[in-house]
């Protein structure tokens, strides 16, 4: 008998269902007899939302805000999501953090989602995989992490009692698959199972999705924690694989009586008992006496990683502006800029940098208008003119808009997908005055932009974090060459998304009659004109493609290499995406899907060849008649794309 079932048979009845709920909100319980010690968890993924345990009103520490998810995704860049996940491992454990409660791989069904801006993508394979780095740059400091939220999670509108409705195939190729993909590629310490039932089974009770797929199919060896309040049957979440209830709950003792009248094997506890065992040997193995971490470099590390994440839009040529420029900040967001959504991932900043006051410790003169409330994003008839004044008065005009902190958070969904209405007006009438206007945008998800053909150049911040400021002005004035790529598509209005009529659902029941045509997968299929396609973002150089080789590896399975050289007078990033697109088949398919993505950085004149190796499963739909993955007869094309619209090469196969 190993160690761990050697404590598991020391245990009474009660200590094990003890085990398997929390001591509070953010500690399990301890053994102390047998020398089994609390775990320690907290709020993420892009910060710290972690009590301090020393005062007795427990209050939240100030940590350093990161971007967002929707901003990081947008990197487009593994390597940076590792990094990130290093940096927030390193803060837990100084802070004395076991798991960080993060990363959100949830697909981004609809533009409204309220908590759209904790997750990456509408895409699985670039969630999966940016999910994937952030795990295992975390794991690597000793630090846990809880993947969430699993699965189908994709509204806050009665999120505790809807049913999300959907076929094999589509949980499989799209609310799946970014899952598996993390499981199999980092291990996460810890999985978390979400507010809402699957097809009528609350998901902290859903034995299929947990015993079956998660451990048995992908061989995931961690613990299933639930989110909060989410367990509605202890003794039916213990039977199903859900390890751990969160937070405290006075119902240990149902479990008690349920082993004790048969109707839960004692077995099924003792499992769950032996993977939170294993989970305090890696707590306590990673924990770091007198660990530190350096708050100053992280903020400068964080505005690096807004940087490279920002989405240039759009851009006739006014980007980057001179220093010697006169130029006006018109907007509140300016000078307090909005850096993350609200809930349980709302960090305490432990200082924020608008660009407003980056701008001045860069020693560039900039004049400010406030033009709205920050809080409402109303405006007054003083403020109007103020900012109309500003623009008038500047050669070039920087609009700093977005959505206000009430429009995008945990427990509530957006009513519509447009921008406070005293916002729109306010781009209107600053580019009348001033046709040399920028805007630049802090939101979560995306927007409608009615005055889209106004403005001369549109920069896209997300909620970037608490030194998005400085990250605005090197992108602004050139000291930084944009590189974001956008994760989710813009459609033109909310009544083009494919889930319009289906989202929010009917009493209980959402049911995803879109398929697994959700985000570009739908836009490019039905040719549905959008704002911004998925993958899309403008750079202050040009990449020149050439030279595409696709090898033959295995039956189903593939090499793809292919150069980019950067053919313009400034250095930059590239987003290199590839796509497979089926050609005759049967199953109704998305005409391409995302497959691999890599990004480089690139001198002027300078060339890199970037290799891609693809698998039968890039290839593979889901059989939901014979519950396997198969590759049909017909042939492919490999697709090398600017973006989910812009195919540049294209070879079959």
């Amino acid at each position: 008998m190993d160690r761990i079932k050697e404590l598991v048979s020391q245990l009474t009845l009660e200590e094990k269902a003890g085990l398997t709920s929390g001591k509070d909100a953010w500690l399990t319980k301890a053994v102390e007899r047998l020398g089994i010690v609390s775990v320690r968890v907290s709020d993420g993924p892009h910060g710290l939302r972690a009590d301090d345990y020393s005062r007795p009103d427990h209050a939240t520490m100030p940590a350093v805000c990161f971007p967002t998810a929707s901003a990081t995704a947008a990197s487009f860049d593994k390597k940076m999501l590792y990094g990130l996940g290093e940096e927030l491992g390193r803060e837990c454990r100084a802070y004395g953090v076991d798991v960080l409660l993060g990363p959100g791989v949830n697909m981004k069904r609809s533009p409204l989602c309220g908590r759209n801006f904790e997750y990456f993508s509408e895409d699985p394979c670039l969630a999966g995989e940016l999910g994937a780095a952030f795990v295992n740059g975390v794991q690597s400091q000793g630090v846990g992490t809880s993947l969430k939220h699993y699965f189908a999670n994709s509204q806050e509108t009665r999120r505790f009692t809807s049913s999300s409705e959907l076929d094999e195939r589509t949980a499989r190729e799209i609310y799946l698959a970014a899952f598996e993909t993390v499981v199999k590629k980092a291990q996460p310490w810890t999985i978390m199972a979400s507010y809402n039932k699957i097809n009528g089974t609350y998901s902290t009770a859903n034995k299929f999705y947990i015993d079956e797929v998660l451990r048995r199919e992908w061989g995931f060896e961690g613990v299933v924690v639930s989110d909060w309040c989410a367990t509605h049957d202890r003794p039916g979440a213990i039977a199903a694989g859900t390890d751990l209830t969160m937070p405290a709950e006075d119902t240990d003792g149902k479990i008690v009586e349920a082993v004790k009248n048969g109707s839960l094997p004692e077995e099924a506890l003792d499992a769950c008992c032996e993977r939170l065992l294993k989970l305090v040997e890696k707590a306590v193995k990673g924990r770091k006496q007198g660990a530190e971490c350096d708050k100053k470099a992280a903020h400068l590390m964080a505005a690096d990683f807004a940087a490279n994440s920002l989405v240039l839009l759009k851009n006739d040529g006014i980007l980057p502006l001179k220093k010697t420029d006169k130029v006006a900040f018109i907007g509140a967001f300016a000078k307090e800029p909005r850096v993350q959504g609200g809930g349980s991932s709302h960090i305490v900043e432990t200082e924020i940098t608008g660009a407003l006051e980056a701008a001045e410790k860069e020693g560039i003169s900039v004049t400010y208008a406030k033009a709205y409330d920050r809080n409402t994003g109303e405006t007054t008839a003083e403020l109007f003119a103020e900012a109309v004044e500003a623009a008038r008065s500047a050669e070039k005009a920087v609009l700093f808009i977005g959505l206000p902190d009430s429009m995008e958070s945990e427990g509530g969904d957006r009513p519509h997908m447009k921008l406070p209405e005293a916002h729109d007006r306010i781009v209107e009438a600053v580019c009348r005055e001033n046709p040399n206007t920028v805007v630049v945008l802090h939101n979560g998800s995306p927007v409608e932009m009615p005055w889209i053909e106004a403005p001369r150049a549109v920069l896209e911040s997300y909620l970037g974090g608490q030194a998005v400021g400085i990250a605005q002005v090197k992108i602004l004035f050139g000291d930084v060459n944009p590189s974001g790529r956008l994760a989710e598509s813009f459609p033109k209005k909310l009544e083009d998304n494919p889930s319009y009529l289906y989202y929010i659902g009917e009493g209980d029941k959402v049911t995803y009659n879109e398929g697994v045509f959700i985000g570009y997968r739908y836009y490019e299929t039905k040719k549905q004109e959008v704002l911004f396609p998925f993958g899309y973002g403008l750079s202050y150089t040009e990449f020149e493609y050439s030279n595409l080789k696709v090898e033959k590896t295995g039956e189903h399975a593939y090499n793809v290499h292919v150069d980019v050289k950067n053919t313009g007078a400034v250095g930059g990033k590239e987003a290199v995406q590839l796509y497979v697109a089926p050609k005759k088949v049967k199953a109704i398919r998305p005409v391409r899907e995302l497959k691999g993505f890599e990004k480089i950085s690139l001198e002027p004149g300078e060339t890199k060849t970037v290799s891609f190796s693809l698998s039968e499963r890039a290839f593979a739909y889901r059989n939901a008649d014979t519950h396997s993955w198969e590759i049909e007869d017909g042939g492919f094309g490999i697709e090398i794309c600017k973006n989910a619209h812009e195919v540049i090469f294209r070879q079959e196969i």
